[in-house]
């Protein structure tokens, strides 16, 4: 499939995290933005978690909302037909692998920092998961051959 500017993309993509509360929405949301009427894109975790606040916030900074995002986990998701699942933590990987064991799925790995672990000040981890977030946009724009230049 192509994109808006020939780009290559999957038909169907998702996003894995452990609990699905910050990085695997945070990448959905962005694919979302940058891809959404030419992929189904889709978020799940390893187990199930809630959404952190702190995401819906670095994600309203850029003009991305992600606040009704409901997590699910990988035995929630209603269509498992992906082409290509970019995993953001080993034990989303693992899940990943054990799950398209006999599936004809390309399977990324993506180790992506979880701002959750970070302590400090509100500021001081608000910057981690701006941080998560940049590093993300940076990595599906490399991925998906994204030129900032031609849009501008």
């Amino acid at each position: 499939m192509r994109g808006p500017n020939g780009e290559e993309l999957p038909a169907a993509a998702l996003f894995a995290c452990t609990m699905n509360s910050v990085r695997s929405p945070m990448a959905a949301a962005i694919m979302r933005h940058l891809f959404g009427r030419f992929v189904y894109i889709r978020s799940a975790g390893a187990r199930a978690g809630e959404l952190d606040p702190l995401a819906v916030e670095v994600m309203d900074e850029i003009g991305i909302e992600i606040g009704k995002h409901k997590p699910r986990t990988f035995e929630d998701l209603e269509d498992a037909s992906f082409d290509l699942i970019i995993t953001l933590s080993p034990e989303a990987h693992h899940k990943a692998m054990e799950l398209t064991r006999t599936m004809a799925v390309e399977v990324e790995y993506w180790p992506t920092m979880d701002p959750t672990a970070i302590e400090g000040s509100r500021d001081q981890r608000l910057d981690a998961y701006r941080a998560v977030r940049d590093e993300l946009t940076k990595r599906i724009e490399a991925r998906f051959a994204v030129d900032r230049a031609r849009d501008a």
